[in-house]
C-alpha cells in the first residue's frame, strides 16, 4: 500500500514539474481539439505522434479531403487555424453554449441511485431524447425519491446496441438523443430537484472503429492504446488504453474534467474498472480474496496509478464529486483515501448481490433458501468501503437473461397484472418476493442503493436494441412507463411500494448509519430480523408457515409501530397486519441485544394463494 501512495506521489510530482500541476494539465481541453478564439476563428489542436499528415473535413469544405491540413508540432502535436468567415462569424458553425442557473446540489448522505439509459425512457418503440427524459422522466425520478441519476451511454458510441459501452467519441454528448444544449438542460434540470448526476465513463477501453474512434488514429496500431496483442480485449473486440503514456493520461484526465465542467456532472461511475486493474483483465480468473490476487505481477501498476490520479484530481477540485468503481474482484482499499494507498473510489459496485439473487431464483425451491447464505452475501464486504447494493443488474434486463419480475412471474405477467381480478398463486408469490428482496437489498446490503430504470415497478420485458437479429426492431428498446398511468394494473403497486420504501430511507438514513446488527437468520422458520439505523427489520420468507408472538431482539427498550409493510392492499398484499398496533420492548435479552418484542408474522389462511410472504420495518 505505502509503494502505491509513492507511486501517486511520484506522478503528481512530474505533473508539477512538467505541466504545473494537475489542475492546468486537466485543463487541456480547453487546447487541444477544436477551440474558438476571441476573433472567431478556430484553432484545432491534436495529438498524433505516428501520423506523417492530418487534414480537417467536414461540411464546411464540402468533405475535401485534403483542403486544410495541419501543421506538424513537436512531441507528436499537430496544429491548424481556421480564420472566420467574411461576416466575422466562426469558419464552422456552433451553436452558443447554454450555461447552468441551478448549482450542484451536495453530495447526498444516503445514495439512492436511478440507472437510466436515455435511449429508451418512453414507452414509444423509438430513441427517446434528452427532451422527453427531462420533461417526463426526471419528475418519476423525483417522486420515487432518488436522489441520483446514473447516465449510460452518453458518451457518443457509433453502434446503438453497444448499450454506450463502445465509445468512439469520448468529448462528445451522443447526439442521437439531441443537442449538447438540451442535455445540459436535462442535467440542470435534475440539479434543481435537488438531485444529483453521475456519468457512466467508459475509460477501461475504447471501439476499435478506425473511422469515426481512437482506434489507429494516427495510422500506428497503438498512439492511444497498447499495441496488440496487450492493446486488445479478447472478450470485448476494443482496444486497451496505454496508461502509462503521458498525452494518454492528458486525454482521459481533461476528459473528465471537461463532463465536469462542460456538462456540470457530480461524479463518475467507472465502468470496467476490473479490466483496468489486472493484466489478464479478469478473464479466467477467479477471486477468491487472497491477498496475492491483488497485490503482485498481475495487478497493472500503470492503470492503478490512472484511478488513483482520477480520484485525487476529481476529490480535490470538486470536494462533493462522487465516484462509483464498477469492480467484481474485490481489489482492497479500493474505496479508501489514496493518500492510504488507497484508489479513492467512494462507492463499489456490490455485484456479488445480483447474481446470488439470480441465481437462487433459478436454481432453488422457496423451502430451499439458505438464509445465511443469503445474510453472508449481503454482508460481505470490507468495513470502511462503501458499497452499492442492487437486487438486479442492467446486463439481467437484456435479452438473453430475465428480470427478477420476469424470473418471478414469467409470462403470467401478460395475462394476470390485473388488479380487477384475484391474484393467482405465481403472481401472489411473484409480487411479495419482489418487493421483499428489494427491500433486504435495500437495508442489508450496502451504503447505497441503485436500481435500474423500469425495474422499481416490475418491468413485464426484456430490452433489445435495434440489431440485425431482430430486424432492427425498436419494441424491446423502451420501458413502457404507460403501464403506470392506470391504478388497474398491479405495475403501479409495486412502483408505490418502491417510493415508500425510499421514502422511508429519506426518513432513517439506514444507508448512512453503521452495518446492520442481525439478531436472527432462522433456517427453518426463514425468518430475518434485523436493526439498523433506529429501525427494525423483519422478514418472514417462508413458503407456508405464519407465526403468533414472534420474539424478535431490539436493542432500543420502548414502544414500536409499523411503518413499512409489504402486506398492505396497497402495495398489491393482503392487508392482514394492523397498523394501529402497538408493540412494546421487554427487557428480556434475546439473541444477542437487550430488549425484545413480540411481534405477528401473519399466516397465509383463505387466499388466492397457499403462498404468503410478510415483511414489516417497525421503528421506535
Amino acid at each position: 500500500m505505502k509503494e502505491r501512495a509513492l507511486l501517486l506521489q511520484k506522478q503528481l510530482f512530474q505533473l508539477e514539474e512538467t505541466e504545473g500541476g494537475f489542475d492546468r494539465f486537466t485543463r487541456s481541453y480547453k487546447t487541444f481539439g477544436v477551440q474558438r478564439q476571441p476573433d472567431d476563428s478556430l484553432f484545432f489542436t491534436e495529438w498524433a505522434p505516428a501520423a506523417e499528415a492530418l487534414f480537417l473535413t467536414g461540411d464546411f469544405n464540402e468533405w475535401n479531403k485534403f483542403s486544410h491540413p495541419y501543421t506538424k508540432k513537436e512531441f507528436g502535436k499537430w496544429e491548424l487555424v481556421l480564420p472566420p468567415k467574411h461576416d466575422g462569424t466562426p469558419a464552422v458553425d456552433h451553436k452558443t453554449k447554454l450555461k447552468p442557473i441551478h448549482p450542484r446540489p451536495k453530495k447526498p448522505t444516503s445514495l439512492r441511485i436511478y440507472e437510466a439509459h436515455v435511449g429508451i425512457a418512453s414507452s414509444e418503440a423509438n430513441v427517446a431524447s434528452y427532451a422527453n427524459f427531462t420533461i417526463n422522466v426526471l419528475p418519476r425520478i423525483k417522486e420515487l425519491g432518488y436522489n441520483c441519476i446514473q447516465l449510460m451511454a452518453i458518451m457518443e458510441h457509433a453502434y446503438y446496441a453497444s448499450f454506450g459501452y463502445q465509445v468512439t467519441s469520448y468529448f462528445a454528448a451522443s447526439s442521437r438523443f439531441g443537442t449538447p444544449e438540451e442535455l445540459k438542460q436535462l442535467i440542470d434540470a435534475a440539479h434543481s430537484m435537488g438531485i444529483v448526476v453521475l456519468l457512466d465513463v467508459v475509460h477501461s477501453h475504447a471501439s476499435k472503429n478506425t473511422e469515426d474512434g481512437l482506434n489507429c488514429f494516427d495510422g500506428s496500431d497503438s498512439c492511444f492504446f497498447h499495441s496488440p496483442p496487450r492493446g486488445e480485449h479478447s472478450l470485448w473486440g476494443s482496444r486497451l488504453f496505454n496508461y502509462g503514456s503521458w498525452e494518454v493520461l492528458r486525454f482521459l484526465l481533461s476528459n473528465l474534467r471537461w463532463w465536469m465542467e462542460e456538462y456540470c456532472f457530480d461524479g463518475f461511475r467507472f465502468d470496467g474498472v476490473t479490466s483496468m486493474l489486472y493484466h489478464h483483465h479478469g478473464i479466467g480468473s477467479g477471486f477468491s480474496g487472497d491477498y496475492s490476487e491483488y497485490f503482485g505481477l498481475q495487478v497493472d501498476e500503470d492503470s492503478l496509478v490512472y484511478l488513483m490520479l482520477a480520484n485525487h484530481i476529481l476529490h480535490t477540485l470538486y470536494p462533493d464529486c462522487i465516484t462509483v468503481a464498477e469492480d467484481v474482484s474485490g481489489m482492497p482499499a479500493l474505496c479508501r483515501g489514496v493518500e492510504e494507498g488507497g484508489l479513492g473510489f467512494d462507492y463499489r459496485l456490490a455485484m456479488a448481490i445480483p447474481d446470488k439473487w439470480i441465481q437462487i431464483l433459478k436454481e432453488l425451491k422457496d423451502e430451499d433458501w439458505d438464509i445465511g447464505d443469503i445474510i453472508h452475501t449481503l454482508t460481505n464486504r470490507r468495513y470502511g468501503e462503501k458499497c452499492i447494493a442492487y437486487a438486479e443488474s442492467h446486463d439481467q434486463a437484456l435479452v438473453g437473461d430475465k428480470s427478477l419480475a420476469f424470473w418471478l412471474m414469467d409470462k403470467e405477467m401478460y395475462t394476470n397484472m390485473s388488479s380487477q381480478i384475484p391474484m393467482t398463486a405465481i403472481i401472489d408469490r411473484g409480487m411479495q418476493l419482489h418487493k421483499m428482496i428489494r427491500l433486504l437489498t435495500h437495508g442489508l446490503g450496502g451504503e447505497g442503493y441503485l436500481n435500474f430504470i423500469g425495474n422499481e415497478f416490475g418491468h413485464p420485458e426484456w430490452l433489445d436494441f435495434p440489431r440485425e437479429g431482430n430486424n432492427q426492431s425498436y419494441h424491446y428498446a423502451r420501458r413502457q412507463f404507460n403501464l403506470l398511468d392506470t391504478d388497474q394494473l398491479r405495475y403501479y403497486q409495486l412502483y408505490a411500494f418502491d417510493r415508500d420504501m425510499n421514502r422511508a430511507e429519506e426518513e432513517y438514513g439506514w444507508l448512512a448509519a453503521p452495518p446492520a446488527f442481525v439478531s436472527a437468520k432462522h433456517e427453518e422458520d426463514k425468518v430475518i430480523v434485523f436493526d439498523r439505523g433506529h429501525v427494525v427489520f423483519i422478514f418472514n420468507f417462508h413458503p407456508s408457515k405464519s407465526f403468533q408472538d414472534y420474539r424478535v431482539a431490539v436493542e432500543a427498550p420502548g414502544k414500536y409501530k409499523i411503518k413499512l409493510d409489504s402486506d398492505e392492499d396497497q402495495y398489491g398484499g393482503h392487508g392482514r397486519l394492523d397498523h394501529n398496533t402497538e408493540f412494546y420492548t421487554e427487557p428480556r435479552p434475546f439473541n444477542g441485544r437487550p430488549n425484545s418484542m413480540q411481534v405477528i408474522l401473519q399466516r397465509p389462511s383463505f387466499v388466492v394463494s397457499d403462498v404468503l410472504r410478510n415483511v414489516s420495518i417497525h421503528t421506535k
